[in-house]
């Protein structure tokens, strides 16, 4: 049978049979206990009795619905016969009945106003924005210690991750920036070649990848290669209670661990930008060369003449920003890492969306501003 099935059946001797049949599962369409109010309440009977021969399989579902009917007997004080039930069903009940129901067990589930929700919600927001100032306060702290030549962390360790946010980022970041570079060139040089100023995808290109792509596409690669990466080494460092034990030795985890990482990624951070924006400047070229036939020097001219000083310094400087805030949220996240093994594929993960949502947000700020100074 696919669905559980209820039926009734009244003897001589004022006996209400409830036959039970089928599989009576959650996941099926359960019959009402209303069913057999409704029977009782047409013909009061003196005893209930049940049928369960045709029962194939069943589940709490099934207790809940005896439950119910066995209250309604003992409502109207008709007495009920479970003998027609199968033996591990009886009992459950009997195990159910023994320990008396605790007196407002059954209090009904309150669904807040939708006002009081959207307070609590803002609420609960204001932790992780008072946690993230915190953090970025004890690492003001830790740089003042830095200039004054009093934090502690190891020069080989701090080589150790240039090398690694540096020179092992050197593949990913030709391969994304000369793509990018390439895509923004062949969408430039299909709309421009209806004007006959194909020329001029030199100059979408080079101020594009200098003024924005370069330094943003870069931040995103960062984000999700080394900002994860901190997470995770930090986040395993928790769990294996050596940030603890640094502390334990009076050491400032801080000092040692994270002032490391942001400086790594904020000296590399403006070198990988200015290596994408060659990238995407050659990507740009690889297009006008190939699919628009323009000679490489008049490419070249052409990208010299349209970028300007300000744009590589302004990108520069958003490189160095981005640097400072995937270190930033890579770090936090490792830091606030639970003390489970899934706890830290968590935290490498929030390290990721965080950084992108920072650099994302910075580049917008950065537009603005950059605009109303005129830059």
């Amino acid at each position: 049978m696919a669905n559980p099935e209820l039926s009734f059946n009244r003897t001589s001797d004022a006996t209400l049979v409830v036959r039970l049949a089928g599989p009576w599962h959650l996941r099926r369409d359960m019959p009402d206990p209303g069913a057999v109010q409704r029977e009782i309440e047409s013909a009061a009977p003196k005893r209930l009795a049940f049928d369960g021969a045709q029962i194939t399989a069943w589940d709490s579902s099934l207790l809940i619905f005896l439950t119910e009917v066995s209250e309604l007997c003992a409502q109207r004080q008709i007495t009920a016969d479970r003998g027609g039930l199968p033996t591990g069903v009886q009992r459950l009940l009997a195990l159910a009945e023994a320990v008396p129901e605790r007196s407002g067990a059954r209090q009904g589930i309150t669904v807040p106003w939708w006002l009081a929700r959207i307070g609590t919600a803002f609420l609960d927001m204001r932790q992780p924005v008072l946690d993230f100032l915190v953090f970025l306060g004890q690492i003001t702290l830790a740089f003042g210690r830095l200039v004054r030549g009093r934090a502690r962390f190891r020069t080989v360790d701090l080589l150790l991750l240039i090398q690694q946010g540096g020179a092992q980022a050197l593949g990913i970041v030709t391969l994304i920036s000369f793509l990018v570079g390439l895509i923004l060139a062949f969408v430039g040089a299909v709309q421009l070649q209806q004007f006959g100023a194909a020329i001029y995808v030199a100059d979408l290109v080079g101020i594009a990848m200098v003024r924005e792509m370069g330094a943003m596409m870069t931040g995103i690669v960062m984000a999700g290669r080394t900002g994860a990466a901190y997470a995770a080494q930090l986040g395993t460092m928790k769990v294996t209670q050596e940030i603890d034990a640094l502390s334990t030795m009076g050491i400032s985890p801080l000092d040692f661990l994270v002032l490391p990482r942001m400086i790594a990624l904020c000296l590399m951070m403006p070198l990988l930008c200015l290596y994408a924006n060659l990238m995407g400047i050659l990507g740009g070229a690889a297009v006008g060369t190939t699919m628009l036939r323009l000679p490489l020097l008049v490419y070249y001219n052409q990208t010299a003449a349209a970028v300007h000083i300000s744009d590589l310094v302004g990108g520069v400087f958003k490189a160095s920003v981005y640097g400072a805030l995937i270190a930033i949220s890579g770090c936090l996240r490792g830091m606030q890492c639970g003390n489970s093994s899934s706890a830290v594929g968590d935290a490498a993960t929030s390290a990721v969306v965080t950084g992108i949502v920072f650099i994302i947000s910075a580049c917008g700020l950065f537009s603005v501003v950059f605009y109303v100074l005129g830059i």
